[in-house]
């Protein structure tokens, strides 16, 4: 308010020019005067007037300002004093108002008395404050004054209230109300207030904002709950006055109560107020709220407050604004802004808030992390955990938690962090270092959604934030890269490649940081190392500019100092480097309307570049047959996945062809003659050729030069002229020949197509009875023999998987037979070769943990001849050196595939051939490309065989086989787990090598997981074919054979091999649908699919099929293969797999008795075993399964009781070797495992219950004391098992379990028993004899662990002994509770093992009370022949606590 003069800018236009004195005296005044008539002194001879004057004060007339003569304070003190002492007081008074009144009846007058005074002394002078009190402002502050002014000031004001705004601009009403502001002391504090509201009740709307929002300043504290009262009451007579009088009573002091009827008022409007007012509403709401309705009113807040749709269509409508008037103004410019400005002062009201009170804060985030995740979370609730986070440093980590929590169960996903950012960016820029510090925590988790959320706030940080914000940004990546953690550094480098394609302008800017990370290589693995390599590499190669000279400097000087390094570690960083530069480099980077003109975007001096630095690759890796694999296979993924420039790839294409054929191909009429001692052969060839006219791939030559004539130093000079090569680079460099001619040949193979059926050369493989007669070094050469022939078939089968004609299908069926076969023959050979060191497949730093089979390249004779129709022919052309030979992209960092053949390698029990599995070995072999599962979709394939004319000499049908299936399945089966399974199922040990678990899938890890999953979809249809033919298989063997497995017309083998493509199958249907991607709304598509394939199945497509119908259909075809399963691990997966299919549907309990009955179903099932029964179930699997049944069963504690006291007297009753006749899975070797999990389930199930109030309904308790008497009739049973089945593992778990049991009896039954012990005292007393039955079994165990000294055992004795003693206690409260003390009595017992025999070690007097209880002395309550029993069981915990204190402290 107004508070001091405020001048006008007229002048007197009749007087021009003003007398320089009466400005020299008038200093304060800057104001003209009209005429020295209105510069005169009041003279008047009203007591007014006089009192005035002999005050201090020299009344003016006109706009001149009255003059103070003396002190302010003085000036009251002394006319107070004056009136008091005046003869006629206190009527003086009465003449001093009317005076007053008189006086001011001219307006001009009075607006002259409620200004400032103009003041003739010193300021140095003055006591008071420096500011001058206007006349009104002084005469207030007179006690005797002060009740007769301000009534004549309200008499006063209503004459202004409807008039305009005065020519000087001051406004009459608020220099009144002014007045009355920060009075030092109030006289009649109720009679202003009344007279203020009255004013307020009649003023226009602009005035009563103004009256409103000074009533603090006016009233005294005495007032408040008047005021607020009368307040709420006109804040629902007048919504318009809404802000105004909220923001004062967020300044008063008043009544909860009446705080919290306003705040329901006002929540109830927050939905339609406008935005500009949501700041005064939400401050006034937070500062009502105290700590017993935070959680509530903060729970309503952000139901009702909604921003996005506040300040969303503002920013929409500003920026399609901008979109069309760019270059000039637009209205919706101001709208934007003040949007803005309304969400961020919203937004700093609340930030004040929750930094100031933690009652506020924490209710906040108990309200988000209440909130259902079924209910949509808004952009809000991130806000404000971020704001939270930044503010309050001690909610850190629980912000955390809570945010972990949110982003897996899914609530928080991308595209609600997108929408946070995109509208509340300037708020959360303000927040900046707090969203940075939690990006870096949450990049720390294990958890890939976790992972990624944190990866997204690095992203839209650099997204929507300034230069400075970027910076930061990259330097925390950077940081995260150079850290060593392998989780981080993927992710860190993900982001980095992200933000290069999402502002390549800003990330040079930054270049310089990234760049940094060169320093760091040695710690990367070849997958960082190449998208480190690719990100610097766009950076630098992608549009030449003057900033990125620098770094391809930088590069090129790292790349040739580790391809010039000897250690192979460094070498590989340099190939990699390289490849990848290389790769950018020679991108083709035309346009599509260039294209058809055939211009090339490659310049002679960037082609030079290429060309050489693939040359100096090559140059530097030659030497070594493990830098030459990974070289070619860096290559030949680069080739794949990267569009080269023609130029570039017609260059390659010749100089790998020619290369290839002279070091690998050989013509059958001239193989080379050595001195192998193994006769030379080519075998498997596809083809019949009546003359030695044909072409093979020289590999035992090669390996024999390398292995056997390298030792006896039989190099001559004339094999010394020759080029080195390795035969470990076969199958690598045909993968870098076989894309180089897709790519150019737009993926026809006919060029090539005669290296599918051409023969091998090798020697006889097969073992016979001289097998363990060879020497060392011959298994081992056989051994590497067939390692590079399987490598060499598995590189055909990649390549020639896609051909559709049918004579190409059959050979490749062909070739992966042979497969089969030669996995077969290793397996032997590995049987009796345990200290072979097999060659790699692939070469990186990961793999490099395992020691590679070293070896250096030979000689060995070549033809300069080419491939063509399967006939080697001299090549036409120019020769390239080899040199010139070129290699890929994406190196084999994990290459070959799991060739796993663990289930094929079992013999027949008559069999004595010792094998070896290769399950183990599946990172030695070549990976199989994803498209070799199309393979799957063949049925029968008719291929022909042609005569030396061309025309059709023979058909032969060939068809996909068990074998051959079971190898495609359990390679598939491999890549679905290491691919779609979520990390944390498969989470490494911690001294375990992470690096080592994806070994041999290099080229599967280059797909994201909805490729893979994608391209499984597609496969469901021919495994749903292979899955029921299999299916019908053992259905058919079942009703011949009466379901025995070694039945007179059952082949072992063959039942093995079916019953592991069964496991397989429902294997990969598990990962498959497990799969977290199908979350994602993106790939609810792709989850649509997969089930329609499944419910097709069953009856002809339906369209527009719902998801809970498809998921009912897809459940119930799965569901009907239970008949036929084979095995029980195959029972398992088929269990998870229908608990995967429920978990997605909207009402799971409708099929949850249907697992469960499918799972008692497998329990109650005998399973082909052979010879050793209790090794045919793997102790996890039959843990899970019995698991899942207690799970999914209707009631836990019938089903426990069903087991144990059925299945186990049975088990107890049969022989040893025997099972349970009800449970067969139950035997003795298997108990243990039943007990455990009956065990934990029971514990849990009666954790889940909840503890009884006095509150409840007598039903309730009636229903829980039921519930709690067939809990503790279980656990009786189960303790009592006890003494049959002694063994280590059951006594660990009864005493673990059981006082997890004893401890939520504690928490949940004895809180029933005490409002039930009145009216249920006979069923209480039952069931606590019958609990304290079992707690004194449980002191036994304690006494038996002792005695054996087991530190399993009595490591849990301490926590058991107080668990049991607290029991004691807590029933002496019940009793007490319910006035039946004199029941209670404490006795001591003896100490005892499992037998009931007493324990000698204790002392004699401790044990004069004798132990067993019969209640034969009085019956006068049962209750007390109870409790007394279980006052024994204190007795024993005191007992025992004695005697054997030390003990207990030792333990």
């Amino acid at each position: 308010m107004i508070s001091k003069r405020r001048l006008s800018k007229s002048e007197d236009k009749d007087s021009p020019t003003e007398d320089a004195s009466n400005t020299s005296k008038q200093p304060l005044s800057k104001k003209t005067k009209k005429s020295h008539v209105y510069n005169e002194v009041e003279e008047n001879d009203s007591a007014f007037v006089k009192l005035l004057k002999t005050s201090g004060i020299i009344l003016k007339r006109g706009e001149s300002q009255n003059q103070l003569a003396v002190d302010q304070t003085v000036f009251q003190k002394k006319l107070s004093q004056t009136l008091r002492k005046h003869p006629s007081y206190p009527k003086i008074i009465e003449e001093f108002v009317s005076g007053l009144e008189s006086y001011i009846e001219d307006q001009d007058i009075f607006r002259n008395c409620l200004l400032s005074c103009e003041r003739l002394q010193d300021e140095e002078a003055s006591m008071g404050p420096s500011y001058s009190k206007s006349l009104i402002k002084l005469l207030l502050g007179i006690d005797i004054l002060q009740p007769a002014i301000i009534k004549t000031l309200f008499e006063k004001l209503p004459e202004f209230l409807f008039e305009s705004t005065n020519s000087d601009g001051i406004n009459m009403p608020r220099l009144i109300i002014s007045q009355l502001k920060w009075l030092e002391k109030v006289v009649d504090s109720k009679d202003l207030t009344t007279k203020i509201m009255q004013l307020i009740s009649i003023a226009p709307v602009y005035l009563q904002h103004d009256f409103i929002t000074s009533l603090p300043e006016i009233l005294g504290d005495s007032q408040h709950a008047d005021v607020g009262k009368e307040l709420s009451d006109l804040l629902t007579e007048n919504t318009s006055l809404t802000v105004p009088i909220l923001d004062v009573l967020s300044s008063l002091r008043l009544d909860p109560q009446l705080l919290s009827k306003v705040r329901q008022l006002v929540m109830g409007k927050l939905s339609s107020v406008k935005l500009e007012d949501l700041p005064v509403i939400i401050k006034f709401i937070l500062h009502s709220v105290t700590a017993t309705d935070a959680l509530e009113v903060i729970s309503e807040l952000r139901e009702i407050l909604d921003l996005q749709h506040c300040i969303l269509p503002s920013l929409l409508q500003a920026s399609q604004s901008r979109l069309k008037n760019k270059g000039r103004t637009s209205s919706s410019g101001n709208q934007e802004n003040s949007s803005e400005d309304c969400g961020f002062l919203l937004f700093d009201v609340i930030k004040s808030a929750v930094r100031y009170e933690k009652t506020i804060s924490e209710a906040w985030i108990k309200a988000i992390e209440h909130t259902d995740p079924e209910s949509e979370h808004k952009t809000f609730d991130l806000v404000m955990l971020l704001i939270i986070y930044s503010t309050n440093t001690q909610t850190k980590k629980y912000i955390e938690r809570v945010l972990r929590n949110k982003i897996r169960s899914g609530c928080f996903q991308e595209q609600l962090l997108y929408s946070t950012f995109y509208i509340h960016y300037l708020v959360l820029k303000d927040v900046f270092p707090s969203i940075l510090s939690l990006a870096q925590n949450l990049l720390h988790s294990l958890d890939p959604s976790i992972i990624l959320f944190g990866s997204l706030l690095y992203k839209y940080s650099f997204k929507f934030f300034d230069n400075y914000c970027q910076q930061e940004v990259i330097g925390a990546l950077v940081t995260h890269i150079c850290s060593g953690n392998e989780a981080e550094v993927d992710t860190a480098l993900d982001v980095l490649l992200e933000l290069v394609l999402l502002n390549l302008s800003a990330m040079r800017l930054n270049a310089v940081y990234v760049k940094g990370i060169l320093d760091y290589l040695d710690k990367m693995s070849p997958r960082q190392i190449r998208k480190l390599f690719y990100l610097l590499s766009t950076l630098a190669f992608s549009k030449q500019t003057e900033g990125s000279s620098h770094i391809q400097d930088d590069m090129h000087l790292v790349v040739r100092k580790q391809l010039s390094s000897t250690i192979f570690k460094y070498k590989v960083i340099g190939i990699i480097g390289a490849v990848t530069m290389a790769g950018i480099m020679a991108l083709d980077r035309r346009r599509p309307a260039s294209l058809t003109q055939g211009k090339a975007d490659l310049s002679n001096e960037q082609y030079t570049q290429v060309t050489s630095l693939l040359q100096l690759v090559h140059s530097c890796s030659k030497q070594s047959p493990q830098a030459s694999v990974l070289y070619y296979d860096e290559f030949a993924n680069m080739i794949q996945g990267a569009k080269l420039a023609p130029k570039v790839l017609e260059w390659v294409g010749q100089t790998i062809f020619n290369d290839f054929q002279d070091a690998f191909v050989v013509d059958l009429c001239a193989i080379p003659k050595g001195d192998c001692p193994f006769p030379v052969k080519a075998l498997y060839g596809l083809e019949d050729y009546s003359s030695q006219d044909g072409i093979a791939v020289n590999l035992l030559p090669l390996l024999f030069s390398q292995d056997f004539a390298e030792d006896e130093g039989s190099k001559t000079s004339q094999e010394s002229d020759h080029k080195l090569v390795s035969p470990l680079c076969l199958a690598p460099y045909f993968r870098l020949l076989r894309l180089c001619v897709e790519k150019q040949h737009n993926g026809n193979l006919e060029e090539i197509d005669g290296l599918l059926d051409c023969p091998v050369l090798l020697t006889d493989l097969e073992p016979g009875e001289g097998l363990e007669s060879m020497s060392d070094k011959e298994h081992s050469f056989k051994c590497s023999l067939i390692y590079l022939t399987l490598n060499w078939f598995r590189e055909v089968v990649n390549a020639f998987c896609r051909q559709t004609s049918p004579e190409m299908k059959g050979k490749v069926l062909t070739r992966l037979k042979h497969i089969v076969e030669l996995q077969r023959i290793l397996e032997k050979y590995l049987a009796v070769t345990s200290d072979y060191s097999p060659p790699l497949a692939t070469f990186d730093l990961e793999t490099l943990d395992i020691t590679p089979h070293t070896s250096t390249s030979v000689s060995a004779k070549m033809k300069k001849q080419g491939i063509t129709g399967g006939r080697k022919q001299k090549a036409s052309g120019n020769k390239t050196s080899s040199h010139d030979v070129l290699s890929k992209e994406d190196g084999s960092e994990c290459d070959p595939t799991p060739s796993n053949r663990g289930q094929l390698g079992k013999e027949l029990k008559g069999k004595e051939e010792k094998t070896l599995s290769l399950q183990n070995y599946h990172f030695l072999f070549r990976e199989l490309d994803m498209e070799v599962f199309s393979i799957l979709h063949c049925g029968l394939v008719t291929k022909f065989i042609l005569d030396t004319e061309m025309h059709t000499e023979a058909t032969e049908v060939v068809q996909l086989q068990p074998p051959e299936l079971l190898f495609l399945l359990e390679d598939l089966s491999h890549k679905v787990e290491n691919v779609l399974t979520p990390s944390i199922a498969k989470r490494v040990p911690f001294f375990k090598s992470k690096g080592s678990q994806n070994i041999g899938l290099s080229h599967l890890q280059q797909r994201s997981g909805q490729e893979i999953a994608h391209c499984i979809v597609q496969l469901l249809t021919p495994m749903c074919n292979h899955l029921e033919n299999i299916h019908n298989y053992f259905q058919c063997l079942a009703a011949e054979n009466c379901s025995i497995v070694d039945g007179p017309g059952i082949q072992v083998q063959e039942y093995q091999i079916m019953s592991s493509c069964y496991q397989r199958l429902l294997q990969i249907f598990h990962g498959l649908f497990a799969w977290s991607g199908f979350f994602q709304p993106q790939n609810q598509n792709l989850l649509y699919s997969a089930l329609e394939v499944l419910t097709n199945r069953l009856k002809p497509r339906e369209p527009d099929q719902s998801l809970e119908e498809l998921l009912s259909q897809s459940f119930q075809y799965l569901q009907n293969f239970h008949h036929s399963i084979p095995s029980f691990q195959s029972a398992l997966y088929l269990i998870r797999l229908l608990m995967v299919i429920l978990e997605k549907s909207a009402a799971p309990t409708q099929n949850r008795g249907k697992i469960a009955s499918l799972a008692k179903h497998f329990l109650c099932r005998v399973w082909p075993g052979g010879e050793k029964e209790k090794s045919s179930i793997p102790n996890d699997q039959l843990h899970a399964l019995l698991s899942i049944y207690l799970e999914h069963t209707d009631s836990v504690l019938k089903a426990i009781e069903e087991i144990a006291g059925v299945g186990v007297p049975e088990l107890i009753n049969s022989s040893k070797d025997a099972s349970s006749s009800t449970f067969p899975t139950l035997t003795r070797h298997t108990f243990v495992i039943f007990f455990r999990v009956m065990m934990a389930e029971l514990e849990k199930t009666v954790k889940g219950l909840q503890a009884g109030t006095a509150t409840d309904s007598q039903q309730i308790h009636e229903e829980k004391l039921f519930y709690w008497n067939m809990a503790v009739r279980d656990f009786s049973i189960l303790i009592n098992l006890i003494k049959v089945f002694d063994s280590r593992p059951v006594l660990h778990v009864c005493l673990k379990y059981g006082r997890l049991f004893v401890e939520v009896f504690l928490k949940q039954c004895m809180p029933l028993l005490d409002f039930s012990f009145r009216k249920h005292r006979e069923d209480v007393l039952s069931l606590l004899e019958t609990f304290q039955l079992n707690t004194r079994l449980l002191h036994h165990l304690c006494g038996h662990s002792k005695i054996h000294q087991d530190m399993k055992l009595t490591k849990h004795v301490p926590l058991l002994k107080k668990t049991l003693e607290l029991l004691v206690c807590r029933v002496k409260a019940m009793l007490i509770f319910n006035n039946c003390r004199e029941a209670f009595w404490l006795g001591n017992l003896k100490n005892r093992d499992l037998q009931g025999e007493e324990i000698i070690s204790q002392n004699s007097q401790a044990s004069t009370v004798d132990e067993s209880e019969d209640d034969t002395s009085s019956q006068a309550s049962k209750n007390k022949a109870t409790e007394l029993g279980e006052e024994d069981e204190a007795s024993d915990g005191e007992k025992e606590q004695d005697s054997d204190e030390s003990d207990d402290d030792t333990d």
